[in-house]
């Protein structure tokens, strides 16, 4: 889900402007937008979300818009004519305070051009059709990015993809390998009650061996690991599946890594021996690995 784009150009309005638009993209469990656009420019925000929705499904997608003036100096949106009556109104309160002994700081010059500016701004002086040209321009733009930021977020998940089936690979191995340890999961409590039982020999009733047997059928029955085993290997098809198709898919990955998971917890407190639960642990691993790697996709 990471990536970056860049999209520029300029627009030829009352007043010019060079515009940027710079989006990237960082892993996030859902779609999260963030904004920054310049002051004057806030009707930018709902197309632009709504433009991110549309384009995305997951990810922390943040978008900057940068504009910068090419009028001349006389036209940078400032009343000359207010800006004079205020320095000149500036400077006789300064005197008119200072002959009656109460010094004031003078007014500084980036403050009064602060107070002339707007009422020359060629942004307050567009219409609603100028501000309808001048946002459809920038979306188109902002499109062109978000055309861009898709294709280097797909490029990452093409190569994530065998990233993944190697991990799911490794999954299905274990699996594979824990079946066949499972056929000996009965003879293994059979023995281990077995031997339970010689330790108490001489403080409880000896047991006939059919009870023996029926205990032990019990035990291997709580240990059986087929279904859990049958599940993985459906949600390692699964995932494969989805993988295959080429459609956005992180969710539905990250909720079968914790079935995943689930499955795994399973067969390790099933385990009869230690060979199962090493199994089961490398297991747990790999679906670890598998989930982290999903984060990075849509």
């Amino acid at each position: 889900m990471t990536g970056f784009a860049r999209a520029e150009g300029r627009a030829a309005a009352a007043t010019p402007f060079a515009w940027t638009w710079e989006v990237r993209s960082v892993n996030g469990k859902s779609l999260d937008t963030r904004l920054r656009v310049p002051h004057g420019f806030d009707s930018l925000e709902i197309p632009a979300r709504q433009a991110v929705t549309a384009a995305f499904t997951r990810g922390s997608v943040t978008l900057n818009l940068t504009i910068t003036s090419e009028s001349s100096s006389s036209d940078i949106g400032i009343d000359e004519a207010l800006l004079d009556s205020l320095i000149a109104l500036a400077a006789r309160k300064t005197a008119q305070f200072s002959d009656v002994g109460q010094g004031i700081a003078p007014a500084s010059l980036d403050g009064l051009m602060a107070l002339a500016k707007g009422r020359g701004s060629a942004e307050a002086a567009l219409d609603a059709q100028a501000l309808a040209a001048r946002d459809s321009a920038l979306l188109l733009g902002l499109t062109t990015a978000l055309n861009d930021l898709d294709r280097a977020r797909k490029e990452e998940g093409a190569r994530l993809v065998p990233v993944l089936l190697g991990h799911l690979a490794t999954i299905a191995a274990l699996c594979a390998t824990a079946e066949k340890h499972a056929a000996t999961q009965p003879a293994t409590l059979r023995d281990a009650l077995i031997a339970q039982l010689n330790e108490l020999a001489g403080q409880i009733p000896a047991l006939a061996p059919e009870r023996i047997a029926q205990e032990a059928a019990l035990l291997a029955n709580k240990a059986d690991v087929r279904e859990e085993l049958d599940r993985l290997q459906a949600h390692v098809h699964q995932a494969r599946e989805l993988l295959s198709k080429g459609e956005p898919c992180g969710r539905r990955l990250d909720f079968l890594s914790q079935e995943f998971n689930r499955e795994a917890n399973t067969l390790c407190s099933k385990s009869a021996d230690t060979t199962f639960t090493t199994i089961g642990l490398d297991l747990k691993t790999a679906i670890d690995q598998f989930r982290e790697q999903i984060q990075n996709i849509e």
